[in-house]
């Protein structure tokens, strides 16, 4: 079982939602934070709430041209990075046909692009320790698509592709690969999610706001890193829903048809 005492763990998408309970929570278990956004000044307010040793790092998954000087100043204050969680991303609500290719490619540039050139500049300080733990979080959108959510899918699935592959292949130099598939969790990310021109939406989600409480899943992660899973649902029926498109693809089909497109 993983402990996180006196391990340094990166926490990418640190302000707010999963990734700021994941902080919070993992500062009680004795670990030692790399937080980073894009939004500074939010980080140093989390920053406050967690009593351990916090490195603030502001970073673009859009510009990852300067991520090699960023995995620097982290071994500068910590020597090693134990653990990379990959939480930062944006998501999209707009009918597929709609929207602009540009706003396929931005989706695809942070949560696909960006992510994978920050696992990248990463992995040669894990190869050398010969140790280390890499946690992407992905999404329901990820397992199956949804509407409103194409490019968000795309991106999600691509994680996916990526990251088990990087598992059987770093698994010779002890490093561990967990993909995470939060269902319905309450966050802000459909208050942050862009429309079919790349605009900010500014609306509320029915169904996330009926969603289990980010420190809930923030557990539920910490929980599944400790037991070294390859996959970590949260997020009530999440596993169930899976399953059910395996075993019963035509009923989940049926299931998902007559789900409301605006939810």
């Amino acid at each position: 079982m993983i402990e996180f005492k006196g391990k340094t763990v990166w926490i990418t998408g640190a302000t707010s939602g999963i990734g700021k309970a994941l902080a919070i929570k993992l500062a009680s278990l004795g670990a030692n934070l790399v937080l980073s956004s894009r939004r500074e000044k939010e980080l140093e307010e989390v920053k406050l709430k967690c009593d351990t040793e916090c490195l603030i790092l502001k970073l673009d998954l859009e510009k990852s041209a300067d991520f090699s000087e960023k995995v620097k100043k982290v071994i500068s204050k910590f020597n090693r990075i134990d653990l990379l969680i990959n939480n930062a991303g944006i998501s999209q609500r707009s009918m597929a046909f709609e929207t602009s290719l540009e706003v396929d490619r931005k989706l695809m540039e942070i949560n696909y692009f960006g992510t994978v050139a920050l696992t990248k500049a990463v992995l040669p300080v894990m190869q050398k320790q010969k140790n280390g733990h890499i946690i992407t979080v992905s999404s329901s959108s990820g397992k199956f698509g949804f509407f409103l959510r194409s490019s968000y899918s795309a991106s999600k699935f691509a994680q996916v592709g990526f990251f088990e592959t990087l598992r059987l292949e770093e698994e010779k130099n002890n490093i561990s690969v967990s993909i995470v598939f939060p269902f319905l969790v309450k966050t802000n990310i459909s208050l942050n999610a862009v429309n079919k021109d790349g605009d900010i939406k500014i609306e509320k989600d029915p169904l996330i706001e009926n969603g289990i409480s980010t420190e809930k899943c923030a557990q539920d992660i910490i929980n599944g890193i400790m037991d070294n899973k390859k996959e970590i649902y949260s997020g009530g029926k999440g596993s169930f829903i899976v399953h059910l498109k395996r075993f019963f693809p035509e009923f989940f089909y049926k299931v998902m048809r007559k789900q409301n497109p605006n939810n």
